[in-house]
């Protein structure tokens, strides 16, 4: 059986496991070196080769960072070490495998694209992963897009409010990102930290305002717990919030119809808080006919979503390369039912 190792690469913390079949391992969890680039890449080979079984065909790694696709070199990194580091070179040349180097949203969203049980049931996704930005991933035609790039579905970046009445109306200059109408601005975390601070200071009354009194911090998950427990206040803070991430579920239909709209980062915690207010607008704002076959839905694989997509970008990556062997994950491949992707 062919085997593969995913790496999920964050700021705070790196977590490894391997691909078997359609069987994820469980996961070995490390802080992140952040001394330097050379630290880092020794301790991911370190953490690589201690999880490798003997079979191991490649290693993806989704890390937090803008990086280049074709040359597997992160380009920019706000909370990582790596910024101009050709990540994918370094490693392989140290492990003696092919190595695969994406963002991390992109790569959970080629994870989302996948059930359970590691079939494709996804071949035309859009995950919005929404926590203090508002970042997403593609996967068209059962595959990650990426642009020309690399940058494809910023869709956090994409402009959603712009003053239009009025023959003198003009488009406000650019002001640095998030810009003002775009739909991070209206609608990422720091979003519903505005909405919530707004509310507690309208309605001292609330729940809010009471946490507001007492000193304590009213950001944006306090605000879903306290809509959670049935707070007005707090769950129309929630609803405003969520209805305009709808705005942004709407544009991703418009734009791919796909088949699934999948939220996640920290927003997919609102649950249905989000989903169904983030839905009924989406629908409305939806063509007529468009979208009638998508599912808008949290994020099934959660924390492990990372961690599975750089998995998954390994298989699939060295198979579309032309390096996987034939009694490797060409072979296995074939024997598995249409629709299957392990």
């Amino acid at each position: 059986m062919s085997s593969f190792i995913g790496v999920d690469l964050g700021g705070t913390k790196i977590a490894v496991a391997t691909l078997e079949g359609r069987t994820l391992g469980a996961s070995a969890i490390e802080p992140t070196n952040q001394s330097g680039a050379d630290a880092l890449i020794e301790q991911l080979a370190e953490l690589i080769s201690r999880a490798a079984p003997d079979d191991l065909l490649a290693a993806g790694i989704g890390a937090a960072s803008v990086v280049e696709w074709a040359t597997g070199r992160v380009v920019s990194s706000t909370n990582l070490p790596l910024a101009d580091v050709p990540l994918r070179q370094a490693l392989g040349a140290r492990l003696g495998i092919p190595v695969f180097v994406d963002n991390d949203a992109t790569v959970a969203a080629l994870a989302e694209a996948h059930d359970e049980q590691g079939r494709l049931v996804a071949r035309n996704l859009v995950m919005l992963t929404i926590g203090t930005g508002f970042g997403g991933g593609l996967v068209l035609g059962g595959r990650i897009y990426r642009g020309a790039t690399g940058a494809a579905a910023e869709v956090g970046h994409t402009i959603v409010a712009l003053p239009v009445e009025g023959a003198e109306c003009t488009v406000p200059p650019p002001s640095g990102f998030p810009q003002p109408g775009s739909l991070e601005f209206a609608a990422a975390g720091v979003a519903l930290d505005r909405l919530a601070m707004e509310a507690a200071r309208r309605s001292p009354e609330s729940a809010l305002g009471r946490s507001l009194a007492k000193g304590k911090p009213v950001l944006g998950p306090a605000c879903v717990e306290a809509a959670e427990a049935g707070d007005q206040v707090a769950m129309g803070a929630v609803a405003i919030w969520a209805e305009r991430v709808g705005i942004g579920i709407a544009n991703a239909i418009n734009t791919f119809d796909p088949e699934e709209v999948v939220i996640g980062g920290g927003a997919a915690r609102a649950g249905e808080l989000l989903i169904e207010p983030a839905t009924r607008i989406a629908r409305a704002y939806a063509l007529p006919g468009v979208g009638s076959a998508t599912t808008i839905r949290v994020a099934r694989h959660g924390v492990r979503a990372g961690v599975l997509g750089a998995a998954l970008l390994a298989m699939t990556e060295l198979e579309a390369s032309g390096e996987a062997s034939t009694a490797g994950v060409a072979s296995d491949r074939r024997s598995e039912s249409e629709g299957s992707a392990l």
